[in-house]
């Protein structure tokens, strides 16, 4: 008598994350795990200073700012042994702007309630992007998203000696992306099923404007991101700086990139 039940067990799998964005978790969260466990403080410190943005080096390089002005308006404190000071005399003395860091600064983070906070947000807003244009597309958008959100922070810091870390600028840029279609009203295919959040169409530049629910994300968003430096370390969310600019070009970033690599058609206004 034939058995009723199957002859293999199905399985669902562990992780439902697309391979990309459990690759990129992956990456971020190995290699904070390295800078703590593994590398010693001054192979980490080398680390840092190849790989970070650090905007006086920029601002040198590619701004016509010259370097002697950034260390004498940190001499003119009266303390000569400060550590900014020592940072920019250190940094400042290696030639090149190193552009590369525009990217490899959002590999690196300053803790592990930073990283890993990236990485929720990342699994999050990074999921249905990669669900809707494959992996190409998706790093493409965090790449140009990350290297945006460091020139906004350059340009608003151009003297800062501290080093930029972290993948918030293209998180907010996968933030932004979403805000496209996320808000949509939900759709139904050929077959009358209800269309996953990935596979609704993009709002029209007229209909995002129109959409309250867009316009709230954004305001909220924005507002969130603008006092979060001011309260975060008060409050004990994180214990490091938050880099606001930077979110706010990448999200920005986001937005604007969006509509040219989607491959889906805008939703139909009637």
């Amino acid at each position: 008598m034939p058995s009723s039940l199957p002859s293999r067990a199905t399985r669902e799998p562990i992780f439902q994350l697309p391979t990309v964005v459990l690759v990129s978790i992956a990456v971020l969260i190995g290699i904070h795990a390295l800078r703590t466990f593994v590398l010693s403080e001054e192979v980490d410190f080398e680390w840092l200073i190849a790989f970070a943005v650090v905007p006086a080096r920029w601002a040198v390089a590619y701004g016509g700012v010259n370097a002697q002005d950034i260390i004498s308006s940190l001499q003119g404190n009266g303390d000569m042994e400060t550590l900014p000071l020592a940072l920019a005399q250190y940094v400042l003395s290696d030639e090149g702007g190193k552009p590369w860091t525009g990217l490899t600064y959002a590999l690196l983070h300053g803790s592990w309630t930073h990283v890993l906070l990236n990485c929720v947000w990342l699994a999050a807003f990074g999921t249905p992007l990669a669900r809707r244009f494959g992996p190409a597309r998706f790093l493409a958008l965090a790449a140009v998203t990350a290297f945006v959100g460091a020139v906004l922070y350059v340009l608003m810091h151009a003297w800062q000696v501290l080093p930029l870390i972290g993948a918030s600028g293209a998180v907010s840029g996968m933030m932004g992306a979403a805000a496209w279609f996320m808000f949509a009203p939900p759709s139904f295919n050929a077959e009358g099923r209800m269309n996953e959040p990935h596979e609704r169409h993009r709002e029209t530049l007229r209909g995002l404007i129109a959409n309250r629910q867009v316009m709230l994300f954004l305001v909220i968003w924005i507002v969130i991101n603008y006092f979060s430096d001011a309260f975060a370390r008060p409050l004990g969310v994180t214990d490091v700086s938050i880099a606001w600019e930077a979110h706010l070009g990448g999200f920005f970033a986001g937005l604007a990139l969006f509509p040219i690599i989607d491959p889906l058609r805008p939703r139909h206004h009637p």
